[in-house]
């Protein structure tokens, strides 16, 4: 039987519309961030989706997304958060606006920060493990844009859905069965 994976990106941040890069730092939720979760829950809820677990990066923005998207308790896991920038942490995204998804792979670790292919294997891993339980059928798992996209790469080529892109709060239904995500949809609130 299909299991169901609601891979959600948090909402807008602060740091978002300052263009500061955020990986492992945090920023609050703005008014927008708020709205967007709000909107998310609705289209959720008008879809008669029932989430039987729910797990959030350990980044406040991502736990203040799932408190307002769902009122299910939630575990908090590091396996789910953002790719590590390293000195670029909090700095102008004007700093790494040029770079292709090929170059994100060792970019970052001049810096200090991590390899995107580090925060791909990290994410499978997690997702895949939690995945695997015997009783998550239905789950919410509330993560990051650059997690996101790296997880995605993993499954399938990414070009078409970065083409469209990863607004705050979009929502990938991935379908899990015998180890294997397949992407079902792409909610963009």
């Amino acid at each position: 039987m299909k299991k169901k994976l609601y891979l959600m990106r948090h909402g807008q941040t602060l740091f978002n519309c300052q263009h500061k890069i955020q990986g492992w730092c945090d920023s609050p939720l703005t008014e927008e961030g708020i709205r967007q979760a709000q909107k998310a829950a609705r289209i959720l809820k008008e879809r008669g989706v029932a989430f039987d677990h729910a797990y959030s990066s350990t980044a406040e923005r991502c736990c203040d997304t799932l408190e307002i998207v769902t009122d299910r308790p939630y575990t908090r896991c590091k396996g789910l958060k953002e790719q590590f920038y390293g000195e670029l942490e909090g700095e102008s995204e004007r700093l790494n606006r040029h770079l292709t998804p090929k170059d994100c792979e060792t970019f970052y670790l001049q810096y200090g920060g991590e390899s995107s292919n580090t925060t791909k294997e990290r994410m499978v891993k997690t997702l895949t493990r939690i995945m695997e339980r015997p009783d998550h059928e239905s789950v919410l798992a509330v993560s990051h844009s650059g997690a996101c996209y790296n997880f995605l790469r993993h499954w399938q080529d990414p070009a078409e859905e970065l083409k469209k892109g990863f607004s705050n709060c979009t929502i990938f239904v991935y379908d899990f069965e015998d180890g294997v995500f397949s992407l079902n949809e792409v909610i963009r609130p």
